[in-house]
């Protein structure tokens, strides 16, 4: 039995093979294949494609040797967008790999482009669709998405020529756009990123270690309500006599038994319960009809 040759001998042997029109060559593993033999064979591969009946064995073989092959040139374009800071590397591998298949799919040989040439805008075009459709912290129109670029663009040019920020009118004399859809841009604009309470408050790089967005954002206050039920209250006990507000500033003021009040007006413990339950009977049927 013979011993099967190296890498470098079987490329080669594959090579000449496909070229002399024999069987495509059997590729364990495609994307082990150096780039320098992966470009010779994609073309190989891609003009076989071409003549091969969609679905059976063969043109499934060939296909997908040419997307394990040609994976090398997803993580090239997966790098440009490694700084973006929102989704997964894994994702926008996964998302570049579709953009290599539509490439392959729609590949012709005739049209005398080098592969590479061609998946690549196809693949970062996938990527970049990727983003503008699931970076945006909340729904956005996608006219509002694209009108944010050109905003930005806008924005940064004028920026040089002004020496300063631009303003609204501005920006709508150079885009020829209306004041109220430059407006319109921006606002949308602020639904691109959902920023962290837990974010350094201030924008100086050396107070990084500054109090957060939430520790200096306001809690609701406790005593707001009880301001607003006194607010509501306050007509309703002018309206008592004065033994009524009196029997309520010792209980609910100076906080007495109700055997203290007793004592204190001459009546039974039983007799201030009763003056107490009809005069907050008739707090409570006062404050449900405001």
């Amino acid at each position: 039995m013979t011993s099967s040759p190296s890498a470098p001998a079987r490329t080669a042997f594959a090579v000449r093979a496909a070229e002399a029109g024999d069987d495509l060559p059997w590729i364990e593993d495609g994307s082990k294949v150096a780039p320098t033999d992966a470009r010779a064979l994609s073309r190989l591969f891609l003009d076989r494609l071409q003549v091969l009946e969609e679905g059976t064995r063969e043109y499934q073989y060939a296909r997908n040797t040419l997307i394990e092959m040609n994976l090398s040139l997803v993580g090239f374009a997966a790098r440009r967008f490694r700084n973006r800071g929102s989704g997964e590397m894994e994702d926008v591998i996964q998302v570049g790999t579709i953009g290599l298949i539509k490439a392959i799919d729609r590949f012709d040989l005739s049209r005398g482009v080098e592969f590479t040439s061609f998946a690549i805008p196809y693949i970062v075009g996938e990527i970049k669709r990727f983003f503008r459709d699931t970076t945006w912290a909340v729904h956005v129109p996608r006219r509002l998405q694209e009108l944010r670029v050109t905003l930005a663009r806008s924005k940064e040019a004028l920026a040089i020529v002004l020496n300063r920020q631009p303003t609204v009118k501005e920006l709508a004399a150079d885009l020829n756009l209306t004041e109220e859809e430059v407006i319109e841009g921006l606002v949308a604009s602020n639904g691109y990123i959902a920023g962290s309470i837990d974010t350094p408050g201030s924008d100086d790089e050396s107070d990084a270690k500054g109090p957060r967005y939430a520790e200096t954002m306001g809690e609701v206050d406790p005593a707001l309500d009880l301001f607003e039920d006194l607010h509501a209250l306050a007509p309703l006990l002018q309206q008592l006599d004065d033994r009524e507000r009196y029997l309520l500033e010792m209980r609910f003021g100076l906080e007495m038994t109700q055997a203290d009040i007793g004592r204190e007006l001459g009546v039974s413990q039983m007799h201030v319960s009763r003056l107490l339950s009809r005069t907050l009977t008739k707090l409570r049927v006062g404050l449900l009809s405001v």
